[in-house]
Order: C-alpha cells, then sequence, then structure tokens
C-alpha cells in the first residue's frame, strides 16, 4: 500500500520564509480546505503562533496583520462553525483570540463587518456561521462582540427567525448558543430580557406532544439551503438551552429596577426559576448524556436560588446523577466547572456579619425594595445549608473531589476548597472526611494554590484546621501513611494573622489554627519543635490578643509546647526575653478566664521542673503569690496544678529550693495548702500536696 503524499513545504522550508510569506502560505491552504483535521490544526497553531509573535514585537518589522484581509478574516471565523470537528473549532479558538490581539481596531471592524454581512445575507448557512462566531468570541473579546450583540435592531430581528413555521435545529442552537454567551454580560442580559423572553418563554413551554403548538404564523420563506434539518416543532436540545439562557435571566436580578407605578397592568405567566431547575434535573436523571452540558450549566445558575437548593439537595437521584458527571467529566473542562459551581451553591454558608455590616445590609435591601424591607430566606441559614451539606456528603462527593484536585487548575481547585471547607463546618463530618482523604487534598491544594489566590489559600488551611481539631493526628498521619504530619504546619502558620485584605477582623480562623497546632504538639517534639521554630513569634503575639478566646487558645498551645527541651529553653534562658515571656505567663495564670488560668498553669507545672523557671518565679513580683493563688481555686483541676507547680518549687535542691520553701512560707503557703487537701476529693491531688506540706513543715 503506498503511503499519502508528504507535504510539498516542510517546516524547515516554511522556516526559510520571512513572516509574511508563512502567514500568506498558511492562509492559502487553510482557504483551500479539503485537509484532515489533525493537519488543519497544525495550520491554526502555525498562524496562532505567527500572530502571537507580532502582538509580542509590538508591531516591530513588516505587520502580517496587513495581508489578513477579509477573505481571510472570513476564512478564519469559519473554522468556529458549530459544523467543524470540535478540535478544530478548539484550535481555531486560539488563532483568532491572537488575531483580535494583533490585528487590534483593525480585527474589531472586520469581526463587525463578517458578523453582519452573514445576518443580511439571511440564509440559514450564514445565519450559523455567524452565531457561532459570536458565541466563540463573546469569552474571548466580551466589550468587542457586546457592541456587536447591542446593535440596534439585531435583537429585535432574532424573534421572526426563531418563529418561522420551518425550523433549523443548528439555527437555533447557533442562536441560543450566542444568547448564552452574551448573558454573561450585564448589559446584554438586559438586552435579550427586553427583546428575547417571549419567544424563549415559547421554546421552553411546547410541549413535544402536540406539535400544534410549536408551528407560528410567522414565516418569511427564507430559503432553507442543503444540509439544513427543517422541522416544525423546536428539538429537546434547544429547549434546553433555551432553559438555560432564562435560568440566567432568572438568577442573576436585573441591573435596572423598574421603577414604581410603571409595571404593565397584565403580567404574562413566566417560567419560573423552579419549574427550569426541575426541567434541567430531570433531563439529568432521564437521559444524562443527552443534555448534560447544558443542563448541568442550567442548574449551576438556577442553584443561586434558595428554594432551589433545598430542591435539589433532597433529591438523591438527582445528586447522585450530577457527582457521576462530576467523577466522569474531563479535567478543566466546563462541565466539570459547572459540576463544581452547583456544589458550591448547595454548600455555602452566608458570611458571617459584625452588627454594622448587618444593619447596613438592612437599609440596603429596605433601599432596593422601594420601603419593602425583605428578611433574609430562612434556607439560607446555617441549619439548612449544615442540612445540605450533610445530604451531599452522604452522596459521597468527597472521593470524587480528591481525585479532580489532582488534576485541577487553580480556578477548580478554589471551587473543590470552597467544598470542603464548607462540609467541614459540620462537626460530625470531620473524622468521615479524614478518612476519605479531605487532609491530604487541602495540605495538597494549600502547596499548588498560588500565592496571589490568598483567599483559596486560606479557605483551605482554615478547613484543614477544622478537621485536625476533631480527629486524632495519629489517625491522619500515621502508620504508613505517605503525607508526614510537619506538613499540616505550615497551612496553619498561614491563618495566624487576621486576613490582610479583609474590611473587617475575622478572628476564627486564628482561633482554629491555634487548636488544630494543640493538637498536633499533643504528639511528639518533633512536631513541637518544627511549630516553635517557623511559628512562634506569631503565637507570642497572640497571645497577647484582647480576645480572651485567642489568648487563651494560644497558652493552651504553649503548654503543649513547654514539653519540649526547645520550648523550655525560651523560658529557662537567662535573657530577658526568656524573663519577659514568664512574667506574661504568670499574668496569664492569673486571668479571669479559668480555661486561661488553667493552660497557663499546665505550661508551668511543666516548666517548674527546671531551676531556671523556679528562680524566675521566686524573682519575680508576686509569682508565688499567682501560684499559690491556684492552689486556692474552686477546680479541682486548677488546684492540681498549682499544688504540682508548689512541690516542683520546694523540693529543689540547694539554695533554690531554700529560697522557694521560704518565700512560700512568708505568702503563707503552707495555710493554703492545708485547706487545699481538705477541699479535694482526687487521691492525686491531695497526695501531691501533702508532700509539698512534708517538705515545707520540715526544717531547713
Amino acid at each position: 500500500m503506498e503511503e499519502s503524499p508528504v507535504d510539498v513545504t516542510s517546516n524547515l522550508e516554511m522556516a526559510k520564509l520571512n513572516s509574511v510569506d508563512q502567514t500568506q502560505l498558511i492562509l492559502a491552504r487553510l482557504m483551500e480546505g479539503g485537509q484532515e483535521d489533525d493537519d488543519t490544526c497544525l495550520e491554526l497553531d502555525r498562524l496562532t503562533k505567527l500572530l502571537t509573535d507580532e502582538f509580542e514585537r509590538k508591531n516591530k518589522g513588516e505587520p502580517i496583520c496587513d495581508v489578513i484581509d477579509d477573505v481571510c478574516v472570513d476564512t478564519i471565523f469559519g473554522y468556529l462553525d458549530m459544523r467543524q470537528a470540535e478540535s478544530v473549532r478548539g484550535h481555531a479558538v486560539l488563532t483568532a483570540s491572537a488575531y483580535l490581539k494583533a490585528a487590534g481596531d483593525k480585527a474589531s471592524d472586520s469581526l463587525h463587518t463578517f458578523f453582519f454581512d452573514r445576518v443580511k445575507k439571511g440564509t440559514y448557512d450564514d445565519y450559523i456561521v455567524a452565531f457561532c462566531v459570536a458565541s466563540a468570541i463573546f469569552p474571548i473579546a466580551p466589550d468587542v462582540m457586546a457592541d456587536i450583540f447591542l446593535s440596534e435592531g439585531f435583537l429585535p430581528s432574532l424573534d421572526p427567525l426563531m418563529r418561522r413555521k420551518w425550523k433549523s435545529r443548528k439555527v437555533e442552537t447557533a442562536c441560543l448558543e450566542m444568547l448564552n454567551a452574551a448573558s454573561m454580560n450585564a448589559q446584554c442580559r438586559e438586552a435579550i430580557q427586553k427583546y428575547c423572553t417571549d419567544w424563549l418563554e415559547e421554546v421552553v413551554d411546547q410541549d413535544p406532544n402536540e406539535l400544534s403548538k410549536a408551528i407560528h404564523s410567522v414565516d418569511p420563506g427564507v430559503h432553507v439551503t442543503q444540509g439544513s434539518i427543517a422541522m416544525k416543532r423546536h428539538s429537546e436540545t434547544v429547549q434546553n438551552l433555551a432553559a438555560v439562557i432564562l435560568a440566567k435571566l432568572r438568577a442573576v436580578p436585573s441591573a435596572q429596577p423598574t421603577a414604581e407605578g410603571t409595571e404593565p397592568r397584565i403580567q404574562q405567566a413566566t417560567t419560573s426559576i423552579e419549574d427550569l431547575s426541575k426541567m434541567f434535573s430531570s433531563m439529568l436523571i432521564r437521559d444524562p448524556e443527552s443534555g448534560k452540558r447544558h443542563s448541568v450549566e442550567g442548574l449551576a445558575y438556577a442553584t443561586i436560588q434558595p428554594t432551589v437548593k433545598e430542591e435539589v439537595a433532597r433529591n438523591t437521584e438527582l445528586l447522585t446523577a450530577l457527582i457521576k458527571i462530576l467523577a466522569d467529566a474531563p479535567a478543566k473542562s466546563p462541565l466539570m466547572y459547572g459540576a463544581l459551581s452547583i456544589f458550591v451553591n448547595l454548600t455555602r454558608y452566608q458570611p458571617a456579619q459584625s452588627e454594622e455590616q448587618k444593619k447596613m445590609a438592612q437599609l440596603k435591601a429596605y433601599a432596593n425594595a422601594a420601603g419593602k424591607l425583605a428578611a433574609p430566606n430562612p434556607l439560607n441559614d446555617d441549619d439548612h445549608v449544615s442540612e445540605r451539606c450533610k445530604r451531599v456528603f452522604e452522596a459521597r462527593i468527597v472521593p470524587v473531589l480528591v481525585t479532580h484536585s489532582r488534576h485541577g487548575s487553580a480556578a477548580s481547585l478554589n471551587l473543590v476548597v470552597s467544598i470542603i471547607s464548607a462540609l467541614s463546618v459540620t462537626t460530625s463530618l470531620r473524622g468521615q472526611l479524614a478518612q476519605q482523604g479531605a487532609v491530604n487534598l487541602l495540605i495538597a491544594a494549600f502547596t499548588a494554590l498560588p500565592d496571589s489566590e490568598s483567599q483559596a489559600k486560606r479557605t483551605a488551611a482554615q478547613a484543614l484546621a477544622r478537621i485536625l481539631i476533631s480527629t486524632d493526628p495519629a489517625l491522619v498521619f500515621g502508620g504508613t501513611r505517605a503525607r508526614p504530619q510537619n506538613s499540616a504546619i505550615r497551612p496553619l502558620i498561614y491563618i495566624l494573622p487576621s486576613d490582610p485584605a479583609a474590611e473587617t477582623r475575622d478572628l476564627l480562623p486564628t482561633f482554629e489554627a491555634l487548636m488544630a497546632l494543640t493538637n498536633l504538639a499533643s504528639t511528639d517534639d518533633d512536631t513541637r519543635t518544627t511549630i516553635i521554630r517557623n511559628a512562634w513569634p506569631e503565637i507570642e503575639e497572640q497571645l497577647l490578643s484582647s480576645n480572651p478566646m485567642i489568648s487563651k487558645a494560644a497558652v493552651e498551645l504553649i503548654c503543649n509546647l513547654t514539653q519540649c527541651l526547645e520550648g523550655v529553653a525560651l523560658y529557662a534562658d537567662d535573657t530577658p526575653q526568656a524573663a519577659n515571656r514568664l512574667h506574661i505567663l504568670l499574668a496569664l495564670a492569673d486571668a479571669e478566664d479559668e480555661g486561661t488560668r488553667s493552660a497557663a498553669g499546665g505550661a508551668l507545672a511543666s516548666l517548674t521542673g527546671y531551676e531556671a523557671i523556679v528562680t524566675g518565679i521566686i524573682k519575680r513580683k508576686r509569682g508565688v503569690e499567682v501560684v499559690l493563688g491556684l492552689c486556692a481555686e474552686e477546680n479541682e483541676d486548677l488546684r492540681h496544678r498549682g499544688v504540682f507547680i508548689v512541690y516542683n518549687m520546694v523540693a529543689c535542691e540547694g539554695d533554690i529550693g531554700k529560697n522557694a520553701r521560704k518565700e512560700v512560707r512568708e505568702n503563707n503557703g503552707i495555710e493554703v495548702l492545708k485547706e487545699c487537701a481538705k477541699k479535694s476529693r482526687r487521691a492525686e491531688v491531695v497526695e501531691v500536696t501533702i508532700q509539698a506540706l512534708k517538705v515545707l513543715l520540715e526544717q531547713d
């Protein structure tokens, strides 16, 4: 069998030509057509590179855009036709994008001319190409395309086109794809709402079992070109796409509210967002393969509404179908983003607000409602969101998210992290989240996300903190697991300071990070040492927080950190800094908050095993008095800490012990310990108290 002929002009021969000649040769091949799809993609890629190089050169040298005339533009844009292979269209989008950048205003004018020339011709074939180009260009150059889309007379002209007696499925699909892309723009969305809503409603409401409802009186009788699929009713795909557009119009409120008193007396019945969501849900359950892209996109918008969130979350069959779609969706695909967006909407908690923010929100709502103050929707409250999170979790979304996180972009990781973060709010789910791989997911996501995504990194770190607060680190990191425990420390340290970009200071991430670090610090000296070396200055700063919960959490962490030698050294060194740290710890042992006193007492109980600490307490004014105050507490745990500290001090040998015993006696320590022994019921507390009393009652 003979081999296929080799391309006449090899890559080496192409390299010998200048950029203008290369461009002309490539365009000639693209105009000729008849190539295999792979060859067409290759030519488009070559042209894209030449145009990109032209843009980067900033018009230095001979510009290749000068040789791209209207015929060439027609050729490039022609490859965006929906009837081209998907791979060809993908490469053509890149080429069109490069041309728009390189040619600037000339490209914008060429696009305008191309679009309206095709529309004026009025054949189905021309409509298809024009609409396909518009839908492809909208995401690339939204401002340029919006100007074209909003040109006077264009949108009203779509009404008779969509209401023709004989319909072309491809024309309708291309037109709706254009409207779908345009609806991402606020001004275009307003225009679609004004000119297209009526016939979009008719498309959606068509009963597939009654063809007569789909036959309209308007029929300009335009010539149907060969290859068009002519019919007297809208296809199910067209109906679904129209529903997606309506969902966007319903879900995103109008930026221009109707003035009071200008509403029409008779309101036309409209398809509600709830009806549209049921349509999408039904299609995903009944036939998930046929229209899943549009149905998922529609639900991604519909689930912004609280009532739709509840309906979707309570539909177990639909949740299962959505998770399967997400599991099967290619990485970084629109389908994946759409499915993730649905779950983000279902699980999103309302942001916490200060009292001042609540008042401002109420005033804004009152103003927008023209004097009618709307109460917050109860379906958005924390209890309803928590219940939705449980249902989503029970549908086994976490393993799917773990898989997607390994191949995701920064945008998809942001969505994945948001979902896991919402699930982690529910305490009862945290252990299962850890079992299903959420901890590894969050650590990996934190590492992979760039510094520019600081909010997503903070969200991942806070979710990690919540899970580690409620789970045994040995179960998460122990055994043969590849990820070491210390890998969780860096994300937790990241959220110890408040978010510098936030308008109001949120201390919850700081508190949860301190609690998680405390849990990690309860395990081994290697972890404690790593925390001290990487986070000590920040921990000390939180120790002095004006918020008692933060201060208490910081002391509890220090209590665990002082179990290792590096932690002891911070207080036992013969330096002013060490003396000041001990002074702060003693002050916290005398704080108003019982939990803070308990944590500080625990740290002192560990530290007083070292003579340098005992000396520091003796030298500090009221140092011994504070320790004896712990012995007189009503809480037996606190008394236990107090008498343990006293015993450590008075049991020291040499002059240090002698001075300690003297200070305790002079501060009425013997009577305090006797009273402590009488009040205590636990054997271990009584035993330590009696041992301390024996030492004090002996003559030095």
